[in-house]
Formats: structure tokens, C-alpha cells, sequence
């Protein structure tokens, strides 16, 4: 028993000691130290000579040294001793740092064919290429094991290969032939064609994409394709073909309305109504589950509301209640009687009459994440019928009894909000802090933003003025109070206008302008933003807003490209900088192709 506890003892010092040398060795690496970093990544060789990762290491150590010829010696070693045969593509790139590219074309010639001849060394092979940008070599790799095995799984392999050499149609062909047979990535692959694909169907890379999937559709009776042009004409807002399409989609494989309901949704929020009630009346019509139906009926109930200016809100409210006695009060209809809470609120101003119906509602027998919503929504109208204790009550029993949840999580952030409202910026700012760290990006980020916004500005006036001033207008904002709004931040820029809260007035009121039509009011705030304060932190805000209200209502494409350009170069790490690049590289192509026809 002694010895075998002194053997394990021995062992565990021995691993340990290994361990200590490669983090030290790595250290030296990463510090630029080769020479000693090579002593010691060539003692752990000497102890464990299996190890590939200790193998390349050295042969990097000892190229970035220059000592080309105890490379290839070694490399060749582990040829004869090893039979490693990724080693022909390490002997290639060492003759190519010296510039001896017969060589080195020879030796990864050897290893392409050795990947041919042996399947199985393909990824092993392929990978040694990519680990030296040796992109056509890498494609031509995989390229012949994808002949000759017909695994689509090199086809991911490939696409980010040709998205290193800007070859978009191979990347959007390889892509989409690896998802075809590996669907759980669609919406990876998808994310990734958003930084391509455009609202113009007439665009370069939107063709590109459509004449590859309609000639897969020609040979493939796969649904996946009709699903990859329903996904484009969404792209493209044509919203009616896409709907005809999913349509088609159903009465083949009517397993599933969900992709209808989605080109409604997107159709909605692009405001092309027409095909929004077209596709929830289809709804309607063809589901069998209670659930789709009303969902679909509270769409349409929705839309009515929006499609002209002058809605028959009557109307509208007896067939909210037509449906919730029709289908009553339960876990189905959950999203309809928050949509008639809303409704009550907004359209009829009614606030003690949905905060009574929503009251009325906590008494279903509900699941506690139901039940947590309505509370939810019940508190959001307390706060905007200046009920803020109530509302707190309801807050806190939602964390309470959700305990960890993102729900508990937007509770607590909305209860912060409420007593940034109050003017109770210290407690706020403390819930806040907690916030941080929520699961939930979207709540950790609010949590943030309105953190920042109170810990930068309740100092310097004893009596918080300027803090207190933008709450109110945040506040009246909240209660759908805008003009009201937007004379209380024309009062805190005219009176504090030296404070550094301005600049957060001036946006808000910008949004608020943008939402009440005053486009040009919006574009005056936003100049001034970008005029006096180009070293705060909301510029980039600015710019994009800015850019965004140029391209879509004032139709200024060229001033709208300006300012994306300025995210692009100036604020890199900016949460625009992805869209500013989209909307930027689009009205270019736009430009160009206009200049072409012009000439």
C-alpha cells in the first residue's frame, strides 16, 4: 500500500511539473522569447513525442528563429519515425520561408495526393493548410474528399475557405449544401447571408443566392430550397410571393402554419398590411389548433388598428370580447387579453379598466410564468396611472415567485425604471448594478444604459434638476405622453444647457420627433449631437440614427452613406457597426449601379 501511494504521489508531481514547464514554455512563446521557449518545448517532447501539439510548436519556434535547416530536419524525422504524414505540408511551408516554392509546391502536391489516396487523413491534412492561410490548397483538399465521399460535412469546410477568398456564390452554394444535410444550422447560416443579402432584390449577392436556389429547386424536390427563396423574398420585403410560396410549402407537407405566420409577423412589422391580413385570414382558415386560431384572430384585431387612420375602436373592442368569451379566460388566451389590456390603454384610454380586467385575470388557474406576465403587464399600467407602489408590489412578487428567471429579471429592471421615475435614482441605480449580470443580453444591456445614465449625471446640482428633468420626460414618454415630452427636454437643453445630459435630451427628443413626424426636427437634434459632443459616448448613436432617418423617410441615400461611413471607420466596437456596414456596402452597390445606367 505505501508503494503505490508513493507511485501515485510520484505520478501527480510528475504531471504537475509538466504542466508547470508547458504554461512557462508558452509564456516565453507568447512573450517572443523563442529561444527559451524552444528548450523547453523540446524537454516535454523528449517526454511525451506523441504529443502533435508539442511537434508543431517547435517547428514554429524554430522558423520564427529562422533555423530553417533544424526545421526540415526535424519535420523529416517525424516523417520516417512517425509516419505523420501532415508533416509533407510543414515541409512545404518551411521551403516556402525560404522562398523555395518548387520545393514547397512539391511537398504540398505530396500531401494533397496522400489525402486522395487516404481518406482518412483529409481533415488532418486540409487543416495544416488552413493553419497557413494555404487557402487553394486547403479547397483543392477538401474539394477531392467531397468527390469522392460525398460528406457533406467539407462543405462547411469549404465555404468559410471561399469567404476567405470573397467567392460568395461557392460560399453561399457550400453553406447551403452543408445546412440541406444539417438543418440545426440553418439559423447560423442564415445570420451569416444577412451581412450579404439586401432589400434589393436587384442587388449582386440577392441574385447570386436566388439563381443557385432556383436551380437546386430544379433538381431537388427538398422543401428546404422553396424554404431558402421564402427566406430571400423576405430578405427583399416581397412579402407576397414569400407567403404564396410558404403557402405552397404547407399544402405539400402541412405538418406546420409556422412558416406563414412568421412571413406575417415580418410582413407586419414592415407595415405592408395587405399581406399581413392576408396570411392571418389563411391562418384562420386552415389550422386545427384553437391556439393558432386566436393568435391569428389577435393579429388581425391588431392590424385593424393600423391599417387606417381612422379605426372603428367600437368595433374592435366587441370583438376582443366576442373572442375572449368565445375561447375564455385561460393559458390560450393569454397573449389576447394582454393585446386587450394594451388596447384599453392606448386606443380608449382606459387605464383603471384594463388594470380591473387584468386584476380579474389573475384569478385563472395559470402556469406561474403566465401568471408572471399578466402581473407584469398589470404593473407596467399601474406605473404609467402613477400608481408606482402598486406597481412595485406587483414587480417584486414576479421576481419572487420566478425566482432566476428572465422574467424575474425584467421585473427587477422594471421596478428599478419605476424608481428612476420617482426620482429614487440611488436605489434604482443599486438594482441596477445587479442587473448587469442578467442571462438576458437585452435587460443586462437597458441595465446599463439607464445605470450609466444615472451615475454620470445626479452629481454636480444638489437637488438632481437635470437628472430629474429627463426622468420626467422619460416618464411622459413611457405614459405615450410626446409632445408633453418633448417640452419638458426643450426646457432642460434651454436651461441646463452647459450640463452633459444634453446630449441624452437631444436623442430622446429626436426619437420623439421621429415618432411624431417632425423629421426635420429629428435631423437638427441629431447634427447638433454630432456637432457639439463627437467625443461622447452616444455619437455613434447619432450617426446611425441619423443615417437611418436619411435613408428611409428623407430619401438621401448619399448623406446616408456618409454617416454609416463615419460608424464604419470611426467606431468599430459601436452595436451599429454591423448594420452600417450592410446598409453602407447596399447603397454603394445602388449608387454605382444607378451611375452606370445615368452614363
Amino acid at each position: 500500500m505505501k508503494s503505490l501511494i508513493c507511485l501515485f504521489f510520484g505520478m501527480f508531481t510528475f504531471v504537475l511539473s509538466a504542466q508547470t514547464d508547458y504554461d512557462l514554455a508558452e509564456n516565453y512563446f507568447n512573450k517572443g522569447e523563442f529561444e527559451k521557449a524552444l528548450i523547453l518545448f523540446q524537454k516535454l517532447h523528449t517526454s511525451n513525442p506523441t504529443n502533435s501539439n508539442l511537434v508543431f510548436r517547435i517547428i514554429e519556434i524554430q522558423q520564427e528563429l529562422q533555423h530553417f535547416d533544424e526545421a526540415e530536419m526535424f519535420v523529416k524525422s517525424q516523417l520516417s519515425t512517425r509516419n505523420n504524414l501532415q508533416m509533407l505540408v510543414e515541409l512545404g511551408y518551411n521551403f516556402q520561408l525560404q522562398n523555395k516554392m518548387e520545393k514547397a509546391k512539391e511537398n504540398y502536391q505530396q500531401a494533397i495526393d496522400v489525402a486522395k489516396s487516404v481518406p482518412n487523413y483529409t481533415y488532418a491534412i486540409g487543416l495544416r493548410f488552413e493553419e497557413h492561410s494555404l487557402v487553394s490548397q486547403a479547397i483543392e483538399v477538401y474539394k477531392r474528399a467531397l468527390n469522392q465521399t460525398q460528406n457533406p460535412n467539407y462543405e462547411y469546410r469549404l465555404a468559410g475557405l471561399y469567404a476567405e477568398q470573397k467567392d460568395v456564390q461557392n460560399m453561399f452554394l457550400s453553406y447551403l449544401n452543408f445546412t440541406e444535410n444539417n438543418p440545426t444550422y440553418l439559423n447560423q447560416v442564415l445570420r451569416l447571408f444577412g451581412d450579404y443579402i439586401s432589400d434589393q432584390s436587384d442587388s449582386e449577392y440577392n441574385q447570386i443566392l436566388k439563381k443557385i436556389v432556383l436551380k437546386k429547386l430544379k433538381s431537388s424536390s427538398n422543401i428546404f430550397w422553396n424554404q431558402m427563396l421564402s427566406w430571400l423574398y423576405v430578405q427583399q420585403q416581397d412579402f407576397k410571393k414569400a407567403f404564396l410560396l410558404e403557402r405552397s410549402i404547407f399544402r405539400r407537407n402541412n405538418n406546420s402554419l409556422q412558416g406563414i405566420i412568421d412571413v406575417g409577423k415580418m410582413a407586419k412589422s414592415a407595415k405592408n398590411y395587405n399581406v399581413t391580413f392576408e396570411v392571418f385570414e389563411y391562418v384562420i382558415q386552415n389550422a386545427q389548433d384553437s391556439r393558432l386560431i386566436i393568435e391569428a384572430n389577435r393579429q388581425l384585431l391588431e392590424l385593424e388598428l393600423f391599417r387606417t387612420t381612422s379605426p372603428d375602436l367600437k368595433q374592435i373592442k366587441t370583438k376582443y370580447n366576442t373572442l375572449l368569451d368565445r375561447y375564455g379566460l385561460n393559458s390560450e388566451t393569454v397573449e389576447l387579453q394582454l393585446s386587450y389590456a394594451d388596447f384599453l390603454v392606448l386606443h380608449f384610454q382606459q387605464k383603471p379598466k384594463a388594470i380591473s380586467f387584468l386584476k380579474s385575470a389573475l384569478g385563472q388557474n395559470l402556469s406561474p410564468t403566465d401568471l408572471g406576465r399578466i402581473k407584469l403587464k398589470l404593473a407596467d399600467i399601474l406605473v404609467a396611472n402613477s400608481q408606482f407602489n402598486q406597481a412595485l408590489l406587483y414587480y417584486a412578487q414576479v421576481q419572487t415567485s420566478l425566482k432566476n428567471s428572465t422574467l424575474a429579471q425584467e421585473a427587477r429592471f422594471k421596478s428599478a425604471r419605476t424608481s428612476y421615475y420617482k426620482g429614487d435614482f440611488d436605489w434604482a441605480e443599486n438594482q441596477l448594478k445587479v442587473l448587469k449580470a442578467s442571462t438576458s443580453q437585452l435587460i443586462a444591456n437597458d441595465a446599463l444604459d439607464l445605470q450609466l445614465l444615472i451615475t454620470d449625471h445626479k452629481f454636480g446640482d444638489s437637488l438632481q434638476t437635470p437628472l430629474r428633468l429627463y426622468a420626467k420626460a422619460d416618464f411622459l414618454t413611457f405614459q405615450n405622453k410626446k409632445a408633453e415630452a418633448i417640452s419638458v427636454l426643450d426646457k432642460l437643453i434651454s436651461e441646463q444647457n452647459t450640463h452633459a445630459i444634453v446630449d441624452e435630451a437631444l436623442l430622446l427628443q429626436a426619437e420623439l420627433f421621429e415618432s411624431t413626424t417632425q423629421h426635420q426636427k429629428a435631423k437638427e437634434n441629431y447634427l447638433r449631437i454630432i456637432g457639439d459632443f463627437s467625443s461622447e459616448i452616444l455619437i455613434d448613436d447619432a450617426h446611425f440614427a441619423l443615417a437611418e432617418l436619411y435613408r428611409k423617410v428623407l430619401d438621401q441615400p448619399e448623406q446616408a452613406i456618409q454617416h454609416y461611413e463615419k460608424i464604419i471607420f470611426n467606431h468599430p466596437d459601436s452595436i451599429h457597426f454591423v448594420e452600417s456596414k450592410k446598409h453602407f456596402r447596399n447603397l454603394r452597390e445602388k449608387s454605382k449601379n444607378k451611375t452606370t445606367i445615368d452614363l
